[in-house]
């Protein structure tokens, strides 16, 4: 299937690729206004790079702030067993960042931050639309 066969997933229409849940607290750098009749749930912002640079941001505020330093721990907070095949996802991201599941990883390194939202991109949209360089233009709105 070629790119214009391919249905767009919300998340690269929202140009949210980790599909962040829209939360008037958060204020997003580049996020559109919330408009529930385009998005009820998730949040939209103007370019795919400044939501691949919220996923950093997230990634950063729950090592910060909840002390969530693997894959595991990260991702269990990041989708939740409620809604998602968790232990699935914890496995494939770590596999694709080359490290295990409990592993401590530090999301403020670059290659690790690029690594992991490279990772989650591919398991939210279930394809990966975009390039090296647009995560590297994310890192480098931090």
């Amino acid at each position: 299937m070629n790119n214009q066969q391919r249905k767009i997933a919300r998340g690269e229409r929202n140009n949210n690729p980790g599909n962040i849940d829209y939360n008037p607290a958060n204020k997003w750098q580049g996020q559109l206004p919330h408009d529930p009749s385009i998005e009820k749930r998730f949040c939209r912002f103007v370019t795919a790079e400044y939501g691949i640079r919220a996923i950093y941001k997230l990634l950063q505020t729950y090592q910060r702030k909840y002390g969530l330093n693997s894959v595991a721990a990260i991702i269990n907070k990041y989708a939740p067993p409620i809604e998602n095949n968790t232990s699935g996802y914890i496995n494939r991201a770590a596999a694709s960042i080359g490290v295990g599941i409990n592993d401590h990883i530090n999301t403020s390194d670059k290659k690790t931050g690029i690594a992991l939202a490279t990772a989650i991109v591919s398991v939210e949209l279930g394809y990966q639309p975009y390039s090296e360089a647009t995560f590297e233009k994310a890192w480098s709105l931090l």
